[in-house]
Formats: C-alpha cells, structure tokens, sequence
C-alpha cells in the first residue's frame, strides 16, 4: 500500500520516451494531460507518402485504360500447347506402357502422337515472338475504328500477337528505315527493339506510339528518319519522334490524313 502511494504521489517524475516518439509532458492522472510530439522526418515521410497516392489517382481519373478482352487464337502460343499436350501424351503412355497407369492398350498409340507433338511444340517455343503489351486509352479507342488506317490497325495487330520466324517485331520496317549494313545506316546490332504500344489521342486524332529501345543510338539518329517512318507507315499517318527515358525513344504515328506537317529536326549542335 504504501508503495502505490508512493507511486501515486509522484506523477510529475514519469515521462514518456519511445524509439520514434518524444514528449516533454508528464503523463498524470488525467489523459488530457499527455501531449505527444512526433518527429518533423516522419511527418515529411507521412505527408509525401500521401502526395504521391494523390498525384496518382488523380493521373489515372483522367484517362481511362480499356482492358483487351478481344479473343484471338493468333495470341495462344502454340508453342505451349503443343509442350504442354505432347508431355501430357507422353508421360502418360510411358505410365500406362509400364503398367502404373490405366490403359495400357492405348500406350502405343499415345507414344506414337505424343512424341511428334513434343517436338513440334519445343521448335515452335524456340521460334516464338512474344507479343508486346499495348495500352489502350478509352479516347483512342471511340476513335479507332473511324481514324486509324489500315496500315496501323495492321500493326496493332502484328505486333500483339505471337509471330514466329522472326527475330524481332516490325523487322522489315526497321530494316528499310534504317538501313542495316548500308551506307548512311546502322549495324544490326544497333537497331531498336520495339518494347510496347500506346493508343492514344494527340490534337484530336488517333495516334499508336510505338515505344522503342536502343542503347548504342540517339535521338538524333531517329529525328533524322522522321520523314521515312512517315512515309513507311503513311499515307494518312504523321511520325513525331520524342525521348521517353534513357535509351527509350517514342516514334508517335498520327492518323492525321497528313494534315499535320511533321517539323524537321533540330540541327546537331
């Protein structure tokens, strides 16, 4: 008992002090007396922290992304299916030829297609060419069917799905652009890897921008070809050309019906 008093009389002498939180006001007997103090580091964090999930829901209200729901067998990689049945037969003949497996009288006959199928399956899983995303705005898309050209619908097309044979996506357009091996080109080693789409709306017209990767060229080397991927992907279709990062470049093809003339590069200092 007479240490609770002891305790009791004494509340001025306990302070609060914890990793973090600091306050120079004795805790009493009533809670309107504990006032707590956090550090200004933690506060800036906290409100950072809160500017940065504003900034990006208020980014993603203005424009609205419509998912891709279209079906289309040219985007199953045959290559997967043809892995995935060919193993599936074969494990299954093997199991069912060595009696652990029912259907032992179907094991030939599974073996027999199984194995071709593997085959097939892992040579075209070798040849493939994945698909690249695509981002689509709801804008672009109102305007996709009354603006966009055959020409770049062709290419939305080619680019999304799987392809096979082919080392890269738009080969024989970068091909002529940018003349590999040729005097006034580049080497093929150099050229640009096509790493995603866009559709969106650029002064009122549909435009696919197509985003490039190239870490041996420059923005120079592709504002000088301007004119040719206007007139590759054309007619109907202005190229803009832009940076978009470190060694990412963006070639913007406007469905403008040549309306927009594309303004000549700046000179190389």
């Amino acid at each position: 008992m007479a240490m609770a008093m002891a305790i009791g009389l004494q509340p001025s002498s306990c302070f609060l002090q914890t990793s973090g939180l600091k306050s120079t006001a004795p805790i009493g007997l009533r809670s309107s007396q504990l006032v707590v103090r956090f550090p200004k580091s933690k506060l800036l964090r906290v409100r950072a922290a809160a500017n940065v999930e504003a900034s990006t829901s208020k980014a993603g209200a203005n424009k609205d992304i419509v998912p891709d729901t279209e079906i289309s067998i040219t985007k199953t990689s045959f290559g997967t299916i043809g892995l995935t049945v060919g193993l599936g037969l074969l494990s299954y003949g093997f199991g069912a030829y060595f009696t652990f497996l029912p259907g032992s009288e179907w094991s030939a006959l599974m073996l027999t297609y199984g194995f071709p199928l593997a085959i097939i399956g892992m040579a075209l899983k070798y040849a493939e060419l994945k698909p690249v995303p695509c981002i689509t705005y709801a804008d672009a898309y109102a305007l996709r069917e009354s603006q966009a050209t055959p020409i770049l619908q062709q290419v939305r097309s080619d680019v999304t799905r799987f392809r096979y044979g082919d080392e890269q996506h738009l080969e024989e357009a970068l091909k002529r652009i940018f003349r590999y091996g040729l005097q006034g080109g580049i080497q093929r080693r150099n050229a640009p890897t096509l790493t995603s789409i866009r559709e969106e709306v650029q002064d009122g017209f549909y435009t696919l921008v197509l985003l490039f990767e190239a870490k041996a060229l420059k923005l120079a080397d592709f504002e000088s070809r301007q004119a040719k991927f206007t007139s590759f992907f054309g007619p109907g279709v202005t190229a803009k050309i832009s940076a978009a990062g470190a060694d990412t470049y963006e070639v913007a093809l406007v469905a403008d019906k040549g309306q927009q003339a594309s303004a000549p590069p700046p000179p190389s200092s």
